[in-house]
């Protein structure tokens, strides 16, 4: 009952409050229809935005994008449209209130999805709280992108990277979120690996300190000029070439990088072998040694 009186109290004093032209007041919204949304302002008048007047955005449908229950920030225009409501606009709010919205989206690093509304020289469009943002082509893809149309109406996600309201400037990227995605993949699939395997790799580069040995999956690890071969050597190129597959075992996955090691791969293969071949050995003068015994067993000594 207590909890009843409050909100009396605070809806009383609500309707009460001075409105005028040019304040940003916020509503809850209560109707929507192709032609215009209704607010709930707490008011003794409800707030009207005609659809002109919510979004700069092409791509944006009244319909699809505001739902009841949403609260929008917005403009007073006028404080009576002639029927008693009063007559508002996001566009005109979104002059003032995006830009912060902008900052706080770039200060955190949010993803946010878009979709492309038009390309031009150089990169592509995409609205963000109403704001005309520009995607430059080499932000688009991780990869170099060479038809900047292809991308028309395709949904993206992008981070803010650079803000500034006094030149209305916004940039967006989508391949800063596509190489973080990318580097999570890539960590997972290294934790994913268990030192002291053994695998199969291609060598695909030779430096002065080691060889870069790929071990499929999109991952690479280095031999260390020391875990190439058991004896010295002074350059990898004297024992590989690019191209070579050879035997690595999977040293560790310190710091996200992989070490590997030949030198060892093949030590442990060698054992096991040998290990093979007395097992292999032993086995055999088993059988020898029980077909002489059966034998013997059945000679009879005077």
């Amino acid at each position: 009952m207590e909890e009843s009186m409050k909100d009396y109290e605070r809806e009383l004093e609500a309707s009460f409050r001075t409105i005028n032209e040019g304040d940003v007041i916020k509503g809850t919204v209560i109707d929507v229809t192709d032609e215009e949304v209704t607010l709930d302002l707490k008011y003794y008048t409800q707030g009207i935005i005609k659809v002109a007047d919510l979004s700069e955005d092409p791509n944006f449908s009244v319909l699809d994008d505001v739902k009841i229950g949403d609260e929008i920030e917005a403009t007073v225009m006028k404080t009576d449209d002639g029927n008693g409501n009063i007559v508002l606009s996001k566009k005109e709010a979104n002059k003032v209130l995006a830009w912060d919205v902008l900052k706080q989206l770039k200060e955190e690093k949010r993803d946010i999805p878009v979709k492309v509304t038009m390309t031009v020289k150089g990169g592509a469009v995409a609205y963000v709280e109403g704001i005309r943002g520009f995607i430059p082509a080499s932000q688009l893809d991780i990869s170099y992108v060479e038809d900047v149309d292809s991308f028309q109406n395709k949904k993206l996600t992008v981070r803010v990277t650079e803000v500034d309201q006094e030149k209305q400037k916004l940039i967006l990227s989508a391949k800063e979120v596509l190489k973080e995605k990318l580097k999570e993949e890539h960590d997972h699939k290294i934790a994913m690996l268990i030192p002291g395997t053994i695998t199969e790799g291609t060598v695909e580069s030779l430096q002065t300190f080691g060889a870069f040995v790929d071990i499929g999956d999109g991952l690479s690890g280095l031999v260390h000029i020391s875990q190439i071969a058991e004896y010295r050597i002074k350059k990898p190129s004297e024992v590989l070439k690019v191209g070579d597959k050879v035997r690595v075992k999977i040293l560790n996955t310190n710091d996200g990088k992989i070490s590997l090691s030949i030198k060892a791969a093949a030590e442990e293969e060698g054992r096991s072998e040998e290990v093979s071949r007395e097992a292999e050995m032993y086995s055999s003068n088993e059988t020898i040694g029980t077909g002489l015994g059966d034998l013997l067993k059945g000679i009879k000594l005077d």
